[in-house]
């Protein structure tokens, strides 16, 4: 990870369907982590879930985190499926 950069990491089944357990994007001014969805969604197949019915939970810098949440250079950005009880 650079310092101009986002480090977007993926945990769970969402690993495992995305085939993908890390990532970086360029930081950008006001980039969201609803954008970084959107932007992740576009690239289809499996990637549209993450903006399906069943939202993902989202945490940045191991914070919970929402759709609205800013993100700047060094953030690390994690994405997991919802945990159900039992």
């Amino acid at each position: 990870m650079t310092a101009d950069t986002i480090t977007i990491r993926f945990f769970a089944r969402l690993r495992e369907e995305l085939n993908t357990e890390q990532l970086t994007l360029p930081a950008q001014p006001g980039l969201t982590t609803g954008a970084i969805l959107a932007s992740l969604a576009e690239r289809g197949g499996a990637w549209t879930q993450l903006q399906g019915e069943q939202q993902v939970m989202i945490a940045v810098n191991q914070t919970m985190a929402k759709l609205s949440t800013e993100v700047r250079a060094g953030d690390e950005v994690a994405f997991f499926p919802p945990v159900t009880g039992g």
